[in-house]
């Protein structure tokens, strides 16, 4: 990273220490509201939107530093939705950015119909993060001439559900539901249902690796307190191999993803795709060592450490698990003139892909 990518990586990890410890084991889910109001006041949720909808007007390597820090925090605040998702919704349907939480879904099984003055939904959206706590959600109508729809979250609508580290994942049912004709609009294909798959898939890559570290930070920190036998566990054999093999996997997951993010203004597929396929299948390793140095402690609701690992083992199999992009990874390949190509100038699978 450049020197200002590391100074908003700093300034976002001083926001999200104001997660207290005590704070973070008191939760049973909703969000970090008054994180949430820092992020806003450093415009960290609108990086990556264009100026002209409200947004910072930064690239996407910006915001993804900021996510990255985000999960190693295991901080509860639809950052990746509102930034990543939301933000690239309302930009794409040349809407301004509402402030307050944002969520997003993409659909291809909604009823859409005109009437008088705009037009009637009938239709599911499923699991969508932090649904009843948004303020508004962006909704991806994915079709041959595709829509957005921003819609007003009815909180009380909801049907209210949790993943397996208690972060709101909810239900909504839309039932002939009228949307105002300017909040629905028409915008370019490139807006599709496996764009907004690949753009959400880059923000658990990056969730995930934030959140490798953390949990290789807890555990580097509890084997050397540790003792047995007259010294540290750390310096036992077997696990410092365990710490070994954690450092690994975290440390490739974070370069993946950031290779991801980094590569232009708009995510890079087969790059995220590697990288959602390496977290997917690290976050399995790095919690289960995790714990087995920890012993029985790091299953407690008091320690941090659980926070960090269903966590992991959550995200992990969002917007795509490991073995939905490895097929991908392996169609690209499979159609790709040869594997030399594809991994030195893969222009033109990435086009297609």
């Amino acid at each position: 990273m450049n020197e200002e990518l590391h100074a908003i990586a700093a300034t976002a990890a001083q926001i999200c220490s104001e997660w207290t410890p005590e704070a973070a084991a008191r939760y049973s889910g909703g969000w970090a509201d008054e994180v949430w109001d820092s992020l806003t006041k450093a415009e960290f949720t609108v990086l990556p939107v264009p100026e002209s909808s409200g947004g910072a007007g930064a690239g996407l390597a910006e915001a993804a530093v900021v996510v990255h820090e985000i999960g190693r925090a295991a901080v509860p605040v639809p950052l990746a939705e509102t930034a990543l998702l939301a933000g690239w919704l309302l930009a794409a349907a040349s809407r301004t950015v509402p402030t307050g939480p944002l969520t997003a879904s993409a659909t291809t099984d909604m009823a859409v119909d005109r009437c008088p003055g705009g037009y009637r939904l009938t239709g599911k959206l499923s699991r969508v993060p932090y649904g009843h706590l948004a303020e508004r959600v962006a909704v991806l109508l994915d079709r041959a001439e595709p829509l957005v729809a921003i819609l007003d979250s009815p909180r009380e609508a909801w049907e209210r559900g949790r993943n397996l580290a208690g972060e709101p994942r909810d239900t909504l049912l839309l039932q002939d539901t009228f949307v105002p004709g300017e909040d629905v609009t028409e915008v370019d294909a490139t807006i599709s249902g496996r764009a907004f798959r690949v753009r959400g898939a880059l923000g658990r890559a990056l969730l995930l690796s934030g959140a490798m570290e953390a949990a290789l930070d807890s555990t580097i920190t509890y084997a050397g307190q540790r003792e047995q036998f007259g010294r540290p566990i750390s310096r036992f054999q077997a696990v410092s191999h365990h710490l070994a093999a954690m450092a690994e996997e975290a440390a490739a997951s974070t370069t993946v993803a950031m290779s991801a993010a980094t590569a232009g203004q708009q995510p890079d597929w087969i790059l995220t795709a590697a990288a959602k396929a390496q977290a997917g299948r690290a976050a399995g390793v790095v919690a289960r060592l995790a714990h087995q140095v920890h012993g029985a402690l790091g299953f407690t609701d008091e320690h941090p450490l659980r926070l960090i690992t269903t966590r992991l083992w959550s995200w992990r199999d969002e917007f795509g698990n490991e073995r939905f992009w490895e097929r991908e990874l392996g169609a690209a390949a499979c159609a790709a003139p040869d594997l030399w190509t594809l991994v030195t100038d893969p222009a033109e699978v990435r086009a297609n892909g």
